[in-house]
């Protein structure tokens, strides 16, 4: 795939052709155009896909090669694998530890004595106008260390008057492929957007503001306590802004940095430190209980994300027949799909879509990619922040083993002859609901690894969590989550296997 010649799925034809391929699943089928994911969109904008010979640019078709023999692998016994199942155990059992001393930075000082602006980094805030077409944005997203750009009226301010994240490029992604239903105030936006993108004109920052429901634009000084943010964080926000004494935008604090600080700087600060050590089970009634919503390896990846879409969440996992996590879908996946010649995943497997993503990321990273979003009742909360902080994950799945005891390890042993690999290889497998490359979920490397769906946990019920503790009030989550959910009466509610019985509305 020539990066400089494919298409956004953005385009006036690839929109058309995407739509097209959500509504025929016998156009699911991948050629060799779509085999290669990309995560990022292109620098061309809205231009037709021409043709690439390997032989005019050589240096890509190694890589492409690869890809597609990664899409139509031979046997799986015949894969070279850059991880071996031992160390790959290793890295799940025991994930990157904090830090074993003290800082003397933070020598005699609890956590709520620090400020916000210690923990936040001018340089790393990104902008982008109201002016600033979608394509343009979601470039700069794919660069952005907290997931979201902060949008600006013009050049001129450094005040943020909105934000553009993830879950704003979905929903314009639906918007766009014909999979969303507007609520009666939306469908004149809809309309525009949709003849915008028919005729190759832009569409700007400005003209999307109204597609999803955003979460509050909070900001606070930077000389303020870091315990106010964390109040609010615990909330539900998940990022808040830190200004400067002059209003002006100074840093982003989310709460991935936040748990990231907690974590390698925790054992600076007893009142967080000592709870690491409690198991999951035993911070039950602190963390609560939440419904959540799990989707089915074999149901079409448009279902996922308009189910994320629909009720406002940032991921969703993935199970079996037997509701054993198999994997985990999230908005920020999204990035794969900007471009059209990816718009045949779409009716494709969700099983198939993460194939692909770990696929992708084994051969950009060197090694074979092992899905670790859950833990079990009997993971400690250190076991848990340590994935959370490693993923860049908002949540992580609680599955549960009846053969588990405390004895055993806090994640389940790896099941003989996997050896983390990902395997596109069909056979005595469910037939997908496409006419695809079916990737049955007993071929993923963890199939056998996790357990039952039983329940999430977030960053927010940690964060919350942490702030009950030390004495602060933070506010209930569910209001936040409520707020990001789409009404019942005038979402698209895609046709569910009868196993969906959970969705995690604990974003």
């Amino acid at each position: 795939m020539d990066p400089k010649g494919d298409p956004t799925l953005l385009s006036a034809d690839n929109a058309s052709n995407a739509a097209s391929a959500s509504r025929d699943s016998s156009s699911a089928g991948l050629s060799s155009n779509t085999s290669n994911l990309s995560s990022s969109p292109t620098t061309t904008q809205f231009a037709r896909r021409v043709p690439i010979s390997p032989t005019t640019v050589p240096a890509n078709a190694r890589r492409q090669s690869v890809a597609e023999t990664l899409r139509n692998p031979g046997s799986p016994r015949q894969r070279q694998h850059s991880i071996t199942q031992a160390a790959a155990q290793e890295l799940m059992n025991f994930p990157p530890m904090g830090q074993k001393h003290a800082n003397s930075k933070f020598a005699g000082k609890e956590w709520r004595e620090l400020t916000i602006g210690e923990l936040v980094t001018d340089g790393e805030v990104l902008w982008a106008d109201m002016d600033t077409s979608v394509e343009d944005a979601t470039k700069l997203l794919t660069k952005a260390r907290d997931n979201v750009v902060l949008v600006r009226e013009s050049a001129d301010s450094h005040t943020a008057a909105s934000t553009f994240n993830y879950t704003d490029l979905l929903s314009y992604l639906l918007v766009v492929i014909g999979l969303a239903k507007p609520e009666p105030e939306q469908v004149e936006l809809f309309n525009k957007i949709g003849m915008k993108v028919q005729n190759g004109e832009r569409v700007l920052l400005s003209e999307i503001q109204d597609l999803s429901r955003k979460e509050s634009l909070v900001m606070l000084p930077a000389t303020d306590g870091l315990s106010q943010a964390i109040e609010i964080l615990g909330s539900g926000i998940h990022q808040l802004l830190a200004t400067g004494e002059d209003g002006r935008v100074v840093g982003v604090l989310s709460q991935l940095r936040v748990m990231n600080f907690f974590w390698t700087e925790g054992v600076n600060f007893p009142s967080i430190d000592r709870l690491y050590p409690v198991m999951l089970r035993d911070l039950s009634s602190t963390l609560g209980h939440k419904p959540i919503i799990s989707i089915n390896s074999d149901a079409p990846l448009k279902e996922a994300l308009i189910l994320m879409n629909d009720e406002g969440l940032s991921s969703i996992a993935v199970v079996d027949n037997g509701q054993n996590v198999v994997g985990n879908i999230s908005t920020k996946d999204v990035r794969h799909l900007t471009h059209g010649s990816n718009a045949p995943l779409l009716s494709s497997s969700c099983m198939h879509f993460i194939s692909l993503i770990l696929s992708e990321r084994g051969m950009e990273n060197g090694q074979d990619a092992v899905p670790v979003f859950y833990v079990n009742p009997y993971s400690t909360l250190a076991h848990t922040v340590a994935k959370l902080v490693a993923t860049g994950s908002q949540r992580m799945w609680v599955v549960e083993d009846d053969s588990k005891s405390p004895a055993q390890p806090a994640t389940p042993p790896m099941a003989p002859n996997t050896g983390g690999s990902v395997s596109s290889a069909s056979g005595g497998t469910p037939a997908s609901p496409v006419h695809s490359a079916a990737v049955p979920a007993s071929a993923m490397a963890g199939a056998r690894m996790s357990g039952k769906l039983t329940g999430v946990i977030s960053l927010t019920d940690i964060l919350n969590m942490f702030a009950k503790y030390t004495g602060l009030h933070p506010a209930d989550p569910d209001a936040q989550r409520a707020r990001r959910r789409r009404s019942s009466s005038s979402s698209m509610r895609p046709s569910m296997d009868a196993s969906r019985g959970s969705v995690d509305k604990g974003r």
